[in-house]
């Protein structure tokens, strides 16, 4: 009976320890150093220290926690769950999606026929100024054309009629012909290239988290395999991705190596104006 309860208090002991130092003692047992375990891991000796003394926020977002103590607890041979659960890191969610109906039918009614509207409006404000300008063109060309096919003897007897009807002689109107050329158009100019874009394809789950160059946050989120993202290179400053390896990053639509910033399996890079990755600076 004394065994038994011994074994018991053991366990609760074991159980009210947090995870860091479950994973000291683990490590410490198996006759393990921090170095030895940063190499096996390939992770800086700071996050082996952190996941230890339990500072998460040297590591980052929740999902980078559980999955680096994940990595070590399978090293030492501990269970996974067992750990994350006393780290008090929840898991992330993935964000709830709404259908669309849900949606009151009288809200995509009066967006249905809001849309139709701005069309119409916007068409309207585009033909209106041509029709008006070819209107007044044509009926200042119908009062200056003189008629070309009516012969000379009943043009004149039309005017004699026209004479001896009216007592008072009519000038006739004198029209100028211009001897400026009509204006050239203008070509169009030449559309500018296109911004630098960097583009993130996903071929498994992969938490990612994209600050923009003034630090606030573009997006952070667990993305899942087969989604894409695409942002203007111009407004992405760091990016973090979880599961490096089933990210692939393209700038401008071509291939980017994440290699050299990669860490057991995150990489972390920063990006230019112009879409070029570069690594972070700690």
């Amino acid at each position: 009976m004394a065994d038994g309860s011994g074994v018991e208090q053991a366990r609760a002991l074991q159980e009210q320890r947090g995870c860091g130092q479950r994973l000291r003692d683990a490590r410490e047992a198996a006759g393990l150093s921090v170095a030895d375990v940063a190499a096996r891991l390939k992770m800086p000796v700071r996050i082996v220290e952190a996941l230890e003394s339990e500072d998460w926020a040297r590591i980052g977002a929740p999902v980078f926690v559980r999955g680096q103590l994940r990595s070590y607890s399978r090293l030492l041979g501990l269970p996974v769950e067992p750990v994350q659960n006393a780290s008090g890191v929840a898991p992330i969610e993935p964000t709830r999606l709404v259908a669309h109906w849900r949606t009151p039918w009288l809200q995509r009614i009066a967006d249905q026929v809001g849309g139709r509207l701005v069309y119409i409006v916007i068409t309207a404000l585009i033909i209106l100024p041509v029709w008006v300008a070819t209107r007044s063109h044509l009926d200042s060309g119908d009062e200056l054309a003189a008629p070309l096919d009516v012969p000379a003897d009943k043009l004149a007897a039309a005017h004699q009629a026209d004479a001896s009807a009216q007592p008072a002689v009519r000038e006739p109107s004198t029209v100028v012909a211009s001897m400026v050329p009509p204006r050239q158009s203008t070509p169009a100019a030449a559309p500018a290239s296109a911004a630098p874009e960097l583009s993130l394809r996903f071929s498994d789950d992969s938490w990612v988290q994209i600050r923009a160059k003034d630090g606030s946050t573009l997006e952070e989120a667990l993305l899942k395999s087969g989604e894409s993202r695409s942002y203007p290179a111009a407004d992405v400053g760091r990016v973090v991705l979880g599961n490096a390896k089933a990210v692939e990053v393209q700038r401008n639509g071509q291939a980017q190596d994440l290699t050299p910033f990669m860490r057991a399996s995150v990489a972390r890079f920063t990006v230019s104006s112009d879409g070029a990755l570069a690594p972070v600076s700690d």
